[in-house]
């Protein structure tokens, strides 16, 4: 049996499936943070756990090539984490040739065949890339909370703060202060002093919830990243379809509402990126002899036209 397996490396956890060249899946596994800018060389440790959990029962010489799709690709050029990676490969057994990819591309491919176009990511951060031939040649935002990553989970947090502190007292001001485990203004900017990142972009979820029920204030915020993420996608002047990709965009969230409704009344094709893992499998089968993309791309990932409506796993 001819095998290939992908990876999506990111700095939440590292996935890995094994997939034949008909499309079925005979293996998955996860593991912890693969972003080697972030982790360093632990992420290898947690690349080679995910393989290994994907290998399990399957010969690992039955694997012809396989995709690593990583967040932190300019941590390849330190010779450790090129070392670190290549061993990661190694203790899962796997002799075969592998390809290191931006989680860009695997973003990209997991929602859509074809070559060319943009992926908009919203989880935490926020990027854009456009991508030409499965490859990256343009970027736009990715600078991290402190400079950019306008429109993200994180910038939602902090616009929420933002409106709590200048509106209190207010509804909405007070769920943000219950999200903190305080209750008077001049505690919630103490706690938003401390910059506890994590449980800031974790206030994400309560602002899309609130726009949802139809708070002013929440809506407002909510308009204004949609505002800003269509702003670092036209920024790329990329052509071609448009795959939306993280937690803000892979969910049923009303950011991707107002960015589907932006490209819908440009006309503009939009796509949901589906598993990156998946679509790192499919990038490492698609040019391999006998191989049909379009058809292989389908049975692992899905049709191209499901509805954006449905569920969709998030990408980071």
């Amino acid at each position: 049996m001819n095998l290939v397996v992908g990876v999506d490396a990111g700095g939440t956890a590292s996935r890995a499936v094994v997939a034949d060249l008909a499309g079925r899946v005979v293996g998955r596994g996860s593991a912890g943070p693969g972003n080697p800018l972030a982790a360093g060389p632990a992420a290898a440790h947690a690349i080679a756990g995910a393989l290994r959990q994907a290998l399990s029962g399957v010969d690992p010489a039955a694997v012809t090539g396989g995709v690593l799709g990583l967040a932190g690709t300019s941590a390849c050029a330190d010779p450790v984490i090129s070392a670190a990676l290549a061993q990661a490969w190694s203790d899962a057994g796997l002799t075969c040739p592998k390809t290191v990819v931006g989680d860009a591309v695997t973003a990209f491919a997991a929602g859509t065949c074809a070559p060319s176009g943009a992926v908009l990511i919203a989880g935490t951060g926020a990027v854009a890339a456009a991508i030409e031939n499965h490859e990256t040649v343009r970027v736009a935002d990715g600078l991290g909370w402190l400079l950019g990553d306008e429109g993200s989970g994180h910038w939602l947090g902090m616009s929420a703060l933002r409106s709590a502190v200048h509106s209190w007292p207010s509804p909405f001001a007070s769920l943000v202060a219950a999200h903190a485990g305080v209750t008077g203004r001049d505690e919630l900017i103490r706690w938003a002093q401390g910059l506890p990142h994590a449980r800031i972009a974790a206030l994400a979820p309560l602002v899309c919830a609130q726009a949802r029920a139809g708070d002013p204030s929440a809506a407002a915020i909510v308009t204004a990243a949609v505002r800003h993420l269509t702003a670092t996608l036209d920024s790329l002047g990329a052509d071609g379809p448009v795959v939306l990709a993280g937690g803000l965009l892979a969910a049923d969230t009303p950011v991707r509402d107002g960015l589907l409704a932006v490209l819908d009344a440009r006309g503009a094709t939009a796509l949901i990126s589906r598993d990156p893992a998946a679509a790192a499998a499919w990038l490492a089968a698609r040019e391999l002899p006998g191989i049909d993309p379009a058809t292989l791309h389908a049975a692992l990932l899905g049709a191209e036209d499901t509805p954006p409506g449905l569920p969709q796993p998030a990408t980071r």
